[in-house]
């Protein structure tokens, strides 16, 4: 009577172990973090990440084989980054189990930064830890269709923060941004404990918009506006000649002002600058002229003839 529930129990345990032991192995991926902001590909891709994780990105990181997306670190480093970390592979860390963030490619969940600006990364954690920060942000020129090189990085980081606080649930770190960065760029973080032997690598897409260009029409003297463009003394053929072409554009026309530039966001973590050209900005036309110098010479011909005929 006693071997039943026995046998019983020895089920249910042998049946609960394997979900015991994942809950114990998650236990510890939960326990650090990555950054916040700027939004790491980590974070944003991770079931807090919202509409970020249902991006085109994401899902392809996740087809890719990306087994979590937290506690991305490696033991035993050292301060030997770019000797143990392979080139394409700086975002995964050279684990396997989060090959699928080094996907190259331009559409990744981004924060918008301005060059030149003051910056506060924030990155979570809910262990504290001593350690220095070391933030980099790729070179100009960085192309993130291409996987991300070591040498895409400066040698030096913009940026360093040793034993910074852990306030609620997040250390947060200054930094000074560069000022000749435009465009879409990666922000890669580098966290190397003192109180473990673990390094923890992260990868936060930014973008910089393009700066607006200066109206070039305000000329090297320094002038602040602009003069109208006199135009030629009228007569009434030449007023009807004037209107502007069905084939033109109102910016063809003399005297258009030119269009700002302006930055236009498309898709999430997407922007693009669009900015008119000042080719628009253009002197009068000159037919108008050539047409009223023809007809004079068609009149001083035909009066010519008539004279000769007499």
């Amino acid at each position: 009577m006693t071997t039943a529930p026995r046998t019983a129990a020895l089920v249910v345990l042998v049946g609960t172990a394997p979900l015991l032991l994942a809950v114990g192995a998650a236990g510890p991926a939960a326990a650090h973090g990555a950054p916040t902001y700027p939004v790491s590909r980590v974070v944003a891709c991770s079931a807090e990440g919202g509409q970020q994780a249902r991006s085109a990105a994401c899902r392809a990181a996740t087809a890719s084989g990306v087994a979590v997306f937290d506690n991305l670190r490696l033991a035993g480093v050292g301060g030997r980054d770019r000797q143990v970390v392979p080139d394409g592979k700086l975002c995964s860390g050279g684990l396997a189990a989060y090959r699928g963030l080094d996907l190259a490619r331009a559409d990744w969940p981004s924060t918008r930064l301005t060059a030149g600006a003051s910056m506060t990364l924030t990155y979570k954690s809910t262990i504290p830890h001593t350690g220095t920060f070391k933030l980099f942000l790729t070179k100009d020129g960085y192309d993130p269709t291409k996987p991300l090189k070591w040498s895409d990085l400066p040698s030096r980081p913009f940026a360093t923060a040793t034993d910074p606080a852990l306030v609620n649930g997040a250390y947060r770190i200054k930094a000074e941004l560069p000022s000749d960065r435009t465009g879409r760029h990666l922000l890669y973080t580098i966290w190397q404990n003192t109180s473990t032997p673990d390094t923890y690598y992260s990868c936060s897409d930014v973008v910089f918009p393009a700066a607006k260009r200066a109206d070039k029409s305000a000329g090297s003297a320094g002038s602040a506006t602009r003069e109208p463009v006199a135009s030629p003394t009228k007569s009434a053929a030449a007023e009807t000649s004037a209107a502007p072409s069905p084939s033109k554009s109102p910016a063809d026309v003399a005297g258009a002002p030119p269009q700002p530039s302006e930055t236009v966001t498309s898709d999430p973590g997407e922007a693009v600058s669009s900015a008119t050209s000042d080719e628009d900005d253009r002197a009068p036309a000159l037919p108008l002229v050539a047409g009223g110098a023809a007809g004079l010479l068609i009149t001083a011909g035909a009066a010519y003839t008539l004279r000769r005929r007499r």
